[in-house]
C-alpha cells in the first residue's frame, strides 16, 4: 500500500510540473487517503501483535 501511495505521489509530482492542475490534485488526494489508510493499518497491526504477545520480528 505504502508503494502505491508513493506512485500516486510521484504522478502527482509530474502532472503538476506539466501543467495539470486538476489530475494533481486528484493524485495528491488519493496518495493522502492511501497513506492514512496505510497508517490505520499499521497501528492496528502493532497492537494485534502486542495483545497476542509476541513482538516484531527482527
Amino acid at each position: 500500500m505504502l508503494y502505491w501511495t508513493i506512485v500516486c505521489l510521484v504522478v502527482a509530482i509530474i502532472a503538476g510540473v506539466l501543467g495539470f492542475g486538476g489530475i494533481a490534485g486528484a493524485a495528491t488526494e488519493f496518495a493522502k487517503i492511501l497513506f492514512f489508510i496505510f497508517i490505520v493499518l499499521l497501528v492496528i497491526s502493532l497492537i494485534a501483535n502486542v495483545v497476542r504477545g509476541r513482538g516484531p520480528k527482527v
